[in-house]
Formats: C-alpha cells, sequence, structure tokens
C-alpha cells in the first residue's frame, strides 16, 4: 500500500511540474505585459511562501529548521526563483512563450554537462548522440530570422539561457543538500526568501510597484493561478521529485512544457508557429529523449563513474 501511494503522488508530481508549468509561461506573459517582472515575481512567490506557512501551521507541520536548513533554502531560493524564474519572466516580455519553453526545454543537457563537469559523471554513447541533437535543434531554434534581427530577442535569448545554468546547478545541488524533510514547508522558505530577494532586486532596478486593485482582470486572474498551482502545487511536487526521483528524470518535464507552452501562446496570445520551431522541437525533444533513454542502460547505470 505505502509503494502505491507513493507511486500516485510521483504520477501526480509529474503531472504537476509538466502541464501546470507548462502552461506558467501563458500566466507569466499575460502578467508580464502589465506589470514590471522582478515585482510580478516577488508577489507571486512571497505571497505563495507565507500562504504555505500559513496551511503548514493549520496542518499541524512544524515550520522550525536549522541554520543549515535555512541557508541552503535561501541559497536554493535565489537559484531555482530569484533568478532563474525572475530573469525568465523578464525575459518575456521580448521573446514568445513557445520560444522561451522551447529554449528551456535543453535543460537535460545542460544539467547532463554540469553533471559531467562538477560530479565527473560518464556520459555514455546514447547520451552524447542526445548532446549533438540537442545542439542541432538549439541552434535551429535561435537562428530564425525573427530572433537574430531583434536586439531584444538576443538578449531575452541570453537570459534565459543563464537562467537554465542557475536552475540546472539547483537541481544538483538540493539533491544533496540539508532542506527541512517536509517538502510543503521546504517550498515555503525557498518561495519566501526567493520573494524577499526578487523584491529587493525590483527596487535596485527602479521598478514601479502597483496595488492589485488596478491590475486588470486577466492579470489578477493570472496572479491568482499563478500562485496556487504554478507555486504552491508545481514547486512543491518539483521539490519532492527531486529528493524522490533523479534530476535527470525530473528535467524530462520539457517534453511536454514546450508543448503545452507553444499551443497556449498560439491560441490565446495568437503566437505564431514557424516551421522552423517545429522542426527546431522535433530535433531538440528527440535530443532530450535519447539523454533520457533507457533503451540500453539505466539511468543510474548511464551515470557511473
Amino acid at each position: 500500500m505505502g509503494k502505491s501511494s507513493n507511486s500516485a503522488l510521483v504520477v501526480l508530481a509529474f503531472f504537476a511540474i509538466y502541464v501546470i508549468w507548462g502552461s506558467t509561461y501563458l500566466l507569466n506573459k499575460i502578467a508580464v505585459l502589465e506589470l514590471a517582472p522582478f515585482m510580478l515575481a516577488s508577489c507571486r512567490f512571497t505571497l505563495a511562501g507565507l500562504f504555505i506557512f500559513l496551511l503548514a501551521k493549520i496542518m499541524g507541520i512544524s515550520l522550525r529548521i536549522t541554520k543549515k536548513q535555512a541557508l541552503n533554502t535561501i541559497i536554493a531560493g535565489i537559484l531555482f526563483l530569484s533568478v532563474g524564474n525572475g530573469l525568465v519572466v523578464w525575459a518575456l516580455r521580448y521573446v514568445d512563450t513557445g520560444f522561451a519553453a522551447l529554449e528551456i526545454s535543453s535543460q537535460p543537457l545542460i544539467i547532463l554537462l554540469m553533471m559531467r563537469v562538477l560530479q565527473g559523471k560518464k556520459i555514455q554513447p546514447m547520451s552524447v548522440v542526445g548532446v549533438v541533437l540537442g545542439i542541432i535543434g538549439i541552434y535551429l531554434l535561435v537562428s530564425q530570422k525573427e530572433i537574430i534581427t531583434q536586439e531584444e530577442s538576443i538578449l531575452g535569448m541570453m537570459m534565459i539561457f543563464f537562467c537554465m545554468v542557475c536552475w540546472a546547478y539547483a537541481s544538483l545541488f538540493v539533491a544533496k543538500a540539508d532542506l527541512p524533510s517536509n517538502y510543503f514547508v521546504n517550498t515555503g522558505y525557498q518561495m519566501f526568501f526567493a520573494g524577499l530577494i526578487l523584491s529587493l532586486m525590483s527596487m535596485a532596478f527602479g521598478e514601479e510597484w502597483s496595488s492589485p486593485l488596478v491590475w486588470s482582470t486577466e492579470v489578477q486572474i493570472s496572479m491568482v493561478l499563478l500562485i496556487i498551482f504554478g507555486s504552491i502545487v508545481a514547486f512543491t511536487s518539483f521539490n519532492y521529485l527531486l529528493k524522490t526521483v533523479s534530476p535527470e528524470k525530473v528535467a524530462t518535464s520539457t517534453y511536454v512544457n514546450p508543448i503545452v507552452a507553444l499551443l497556449l501562446g498560439w491560441y490565446f496570445l495568437d503566437e505564431k508557429i514557424t516551421l522552423q520551431s517545429v522542426a527546431a522541437a522535433a530535433i531538440l525533444l528527440t535530443g532530450v529523449y535519447f539523454i533520457n533513454t533507457k533503451k540500453t542502460l539505466a539511468i543510474f547505470e548511464r551515470f557511473k563513474r
């Protein structure tokens, strides 16, 4: 019964990071067209963290953590959310949701290379094929005229890549770090600390803050969905999976996220899906598949020293 329950939790957690996170590109895009990016992200994560603390108190869950755990949650929150998400929200002002999701879909490639560089993990031939395909897919994606002819799009693309590096390092960091054992509490502290850092980033960049009462209905709805589902539900699921399965398996959410983001951006924001983007997506996601495939060797066997 215990194993069955754990399996169900893993399935639900993967659904959250696959589908719910895929929709956050659309929600962030809607909100960032009206709100300052760091202010938007700060409100989202600070409120989500406070809601988690409130729910934990109601459920009788202790919020007490050690100094080391507090430090580790601050580091993880900064890498994952203050930088890893905050700069993506900023970049969405200049790139389409589908493009951002497709670029981020190369995350497993970044994690794989980082595991090789930082941990000395060997890369097997199937994964090498995935890396090559991933690089080709990224080239096709970023070499489109719509990108290379717009300076702001190039800047947005570079910011997203930097976010991916931070996110990849954070994924490896939290897999071994001493963090609160309760995933709900762990998520709450990461979001709360990240929200505070984002508010400082917002003030440093001179962003203008506004009351939720003057936001448009679309932005208000987007913020509520981002806080409840995109933050509390999805990120708690993400932290749970990082401690339950390997980081490269968690990164497979990038199979589904781009498809969800592309379709939602096309349907709600009338974003164009070019033939080159489709080709890039096919090659890139095939590369991600090769990086994570079990056809020849199991995941952990492939990363043996």
